[in-house]
């Protein structure tokens, strides 16, 4: 079988010599492949500076770095504001059930009581 450059390709010809889910795999069994030969060329290839950015690799304490290390925990106390404005939201539906079942239930009951005194 020759080497298809396409997984759609790939797709459309295996696709008329068997069954669809048979080309399924082929296809994934081929990106699969060419996903793990790219991360070993990657690995075996590259030092250690391929798994670094340009800024941070090698860099000692410097203005690019402390704003990185800012702009995390930035995102980090935006995340958890968020985070808290939705369990402040959800505990205070619950409250608000609570109280609204509570009303409901007395009612109820001065009705029953409303009901037993006159009969």
């Amino acid at each position: 079988m020759t080497r298809l450059r396409s997984s759609t390709f790939a797709l459309r010809a295996t696709a008329d010599k068997s069954s669809y889910g048979e080309a399924c795999l082929a296809v994934a069994a081929q990106l699969r492949r060419r996903a793990f030969t790219t991360a070993a060329a990657v690995m075996i290839g590259g030092g250690s500076s391929v798994l670094a950015c340009p800024v941070c690799f090698g860099a000692e304490e410097t203005s690019m770095i402390d704003g990185a290390r800012l702009g995390v925990l930035v995102m980090l106390a935006i995340l958890f504001v968020v985070q808290g404005g939705f369990v402040g939201f959800f505990l205070y539906l619950r409250k608000r059930a609570k109280r609204n079942a509570e009303v409901e239930l007395d009612t109820e009951w001065s009705e029953l009581q409303g009901v037993s005194r006159t009969s």
